[in-house]
């Protein structure tokens, strides 16, 4: 049962939405938070967009293999990274979660090294790159097939209600991974079991190359929460505030035993696929540009700052300077730390290694010797 309390009712025929596109704040109750906070998500959002810039930068100058942009899903994974309680609830994202990553608190030269394969990686660059994991803020390392991450995050879920740690389980993927067969199975079980999970759906109109009327014939994501006996919260996911307060909802929701939700954040992303997908031969650039110009998740946010008092030119320039020079430093940091050997590959297999592990590791070093 949904109280009567909570904020936000599901399956909405309109994504829910707080802040117009013009800046004015649309919502039916009071924004409580503090001026210092919503700075905060600015800078956040900022941070998002230069890191998927920088990482792009990776790439073409040849230090990684691989990038899954993220430009315009910055509202909507900022917005999730405030909702959660950093190092206590569990995360499992997805491979374009970059900035939810950021936002969350791991400390960006991990991010880096992740791209790159250095030391600095605290999974020992053993993942293809946008694949990061981190145990210290309870992050499950992305997995590469589509969904694939559901069943495990619907598991976890289960054993926080069984074991009463008032841990939430906070899943998130694309639009693509609601037609996958695990996605039905991880998600049937958490609400069969009333686990403290929400799962979110970032859809971005484009399962890869596949436009969203192609993959699946529901009206939107959200509404597929009606065959599993849960709340489905359809939501403009371009509105950083929408984000925040509909996912914190649901977290809430989730936390104080209600069971878990399914949240869809509307967004759009301005860049391909992956760095192996021409998105010019599937959608139009207009379309891209239109997105781009009129609905950017972060200028209509600053669009809100400045009816508030909270944002000028000058603290602008300043916020993108100081980013741009953390994100620097970082980026060489990552890189200073040496590329990881190549025997790290049989670490971490088993506590004690076999005797196959221990042959292979040998013939590595004398052929590299």
């Amino acid at each position: 049962m949904i109280k009567d309390s909570w904020l936000f009712k599901p399956f909405t025929d309109k994504p829910i939405a707080l802040i117009s596109e013009d800046g004015e704040w649309i919502g039916s109750f009071k924004c409580d938070l503090e001026p210092e906070t919503l700075k905060r998500f600015y800078r956040d959002m900022l941070a998002a967009r230069i890191l998927d810039e920088r990482l792009v930068i990776l790439l073409r100058t040849g230090k990684t293999s691989f990038v899954a942009p993220g430009a315009g899903h910055e509202a909507a994974q900022v917005g999730i990274a405030h909702a959660v309680k950093p190092k206590f609830d569990w995360l499992f994202p997805y491979y374009r979660d970059m900035g939810l990553m950021l936002a969350l608190g791991i400390p960006a030269v991990e991010l880096f090294a992740q791209a790159i394969a250095t030391k600095a990686d605290p999974n020992k660059g053993r993942q293809m790159p946008f694949h990061p994991g981190s145990k210290e803020f309870k992050v499950f390392n992305v997995a590469s097939p589509i969904a694939s991450h559901i069943p495990p995050a619907a598991g976890a879920a289960i054993s926080m209600k069984l074991r009463n740690t008032g841990e939430v389980a906070v899943c998130t993927f694309g639009d693509g991974a609601t037609s996958e067969g695990d996605w039905h199975a991880g998600i049937n079980f958490a609400s069969v079991q009333g686990a403290p999970a929400v799962f979110i759906c970032e859809n971005n109109r484009y399962a890869i190359s596949v436009g969203y009327e192609k993959q699946t014939a529901s009206e939107n994501i959200a509404v597929k929460a009606q065959a599993y006996g849960m709340p489905g919260y359809y939501v403009d996911g371009m509105d950083v505030l929408a984000s925040y307060y509909v996912v914190r909802e649901a977290v809430e929701r989730a936390r104080s035993g209600h069971g878990p939700a399914l949240v869809e954040l509307v967004v759009y992303r301005y860049g391909p696929h992956s760095s192996a997908d021409d998105d010019s031969r599937y959608r139009p650039k207009e379309e891209v540009e239109l997105w781009k110009t009129q609905k950017d998740p972060i200028e209509r946010f600053r669009r809100f700052l400045e009816k508030q008092g909270l944002w000028t030119a000058e603290w602008e320039a300043s916020l993108r300077e100081e980013i741009t020079a953390e994100l620097a430093k970082a980026a060489e940091e990552a890189e200073a730390a040496g590329e990881i050997p190549a025997e790290w590959m049989f670490d971490d297999v088993y506590a004690e290694p076999l005797w196959p592990q221990k042959e292979q590791r040998a013939l590595v070093l004398e052929e590299l010797s």
